[in-house]
């Protein structure tokens, strides 16, 4: 499963976003490394759709998608030279799969920190930077020799060449242009700004209404990255607030502050797109379920994250849009006037797509 780390200074509210997606009680304190040793969570994925089909099929059981979140320590700087966690913080973000960078925005005389969110990515961007110079410094040299001998290696050498510049300017890959080829052929290096990333600024309950002029610099620092960088203003005490309670109370407190569903359900969308996660449906009466696959993925290997042998014996695939079902009522219905289009091993399967796979092993 895809990991999300949250990554930012100390006091930004990374603790309390974990606490508010996992239903956590993570400690969240007003000092520095309040969190030492990462906290892993997981998040439900809202989703509209599966609860709908549920409905319609009466099902005993609806399994949502999951993603797992990683709160991760403060970073200081001076991070990548051991200040702080130094290298514990910095093993924990190797870990995950994409970066969150959490930036505070909100003034509190008692949480110790600046409430500036562009010094916060200023400190982040540069410690994370040099962190990945010093993990590639001391080995193109060798790396370059090995590759006189194997030429193969040649074009990992060229994308080394290239991010070392790059970093040596305090400039993360991810605002870099370096194409998709150079970033793939780095990948096992294992670089921390190699990440997708998304951007939560987080912002006071008594700045609600000033939520998207907050992020506006944010945005506008992102604004030339090679990267597309998403960036959400929320109001992290309250999403976490409000996490503590029922669907109901939850719903109509987020009404009366006019958040409609807040923040965390974008969040976690926004998440999952930035890996190019998708979902597929399947469902029953005993139960309904989503599924998360890679955008682009074929059927075969779609069955295959249900279980491997439907994905060994793939023989078709039975596929319907989620509405086009709901529409309909029901499976045994969309199969009565013939609605289910048969797929076939080279179908790629859309998100949102109710599927139902025919294998023999």
């Amino acid at each position: 499963m895809e990991r999300f780390g949250f990554v930012g200074l100390p006091n930004a509210g990374k603790s309390s976003l974990f606490n508010a997606l996992s239903g956590s009680q993570a400690l969240a304190a007003a000092y520095p490394f309040a969190t030492v040793d990462p906290n892993v969570g997981m998040a439900k994925v809202p989703d509209e759709r599966l609860d709908r089909l549920a409905a319609m099929s009466n099902s005993a059981k609806v399994v949502h998608a999951t993603v797992e979140f990683v709160d991760i320590g403060g970073l200081v700087e001076g991070a990548s030279k051991g200040e702080g966690l130094g290298n514990r913080f910095l093993g924990g973000i190797r870990e995950v799969d994409a970066i969150v960078l959490v930036l505070r925005a909100f003034a509190d005389d008692e949480v110790v920190g600046p409430h500036d969110p562009l010094e916060h990515l200023a400190t982040v961007e540069t410690e994370l930077a040099l962190a990945d110079l010093e993990s590639i410094e001391g080995k193109i040299e060798r790396r370059r020799k090995t590759a006189k001998l194997d030429r193969s290696l040649v074009a990992e050498v060229e994308a080394l060449d290239a991010a070392y510049e790059i970093l040596a300017e305090g400039t993360p890959l991810y605002r870099s242009g370096l194409s998709p080829a150079q970033r793939a052929v780095l990948r096992p290096w294992f670089l921390l700004t190699n990440k997708p990333v998304l951007a939560v600024v987080n912002i006071g309950d008594d700045q609600l209404d000033q939520a998207d002029a907050l992020a506006a610099p944010v945005v506008e620092a992102f604004a030339g990255s090679a990267m597309p960088v998403e960036v959400l203003p929320m109001c992290v005490q309250l999403e976490a607030e409000t996490a503590q309670l029922s669907g109901d109370d939850r719903a109509e407190m987020l009404s009366e502050l006019g958040l409609g569903e807040g923040a965390l359900p974008r969040l976690v969308r926004a998440a999952r797109s930035l890996l190019g996660l998708r979902t597929f449906l399947t469902t029953g009466d005993k139960e309904s379920r989503a599924w998360t696959f890679r955008a682009g993925a074929k059927a075969p290997q779609c069955a295959g994250v249900i279980h491997g042998d439907f994905e060994r014996g793939f023989i078709k695939a039975e596929c319907i849009r989620w509405d086009e079902l709901l529409e309909l009522g029901s499976w045994a219905k969309a199969r009565e006037v013939g609605k289910l289009r048969i797929e076939g091993k080279d179908y790629e399967v859309a998100d949102g797509d109710v599927l139902e796979f025919r294998f023999n092993v």
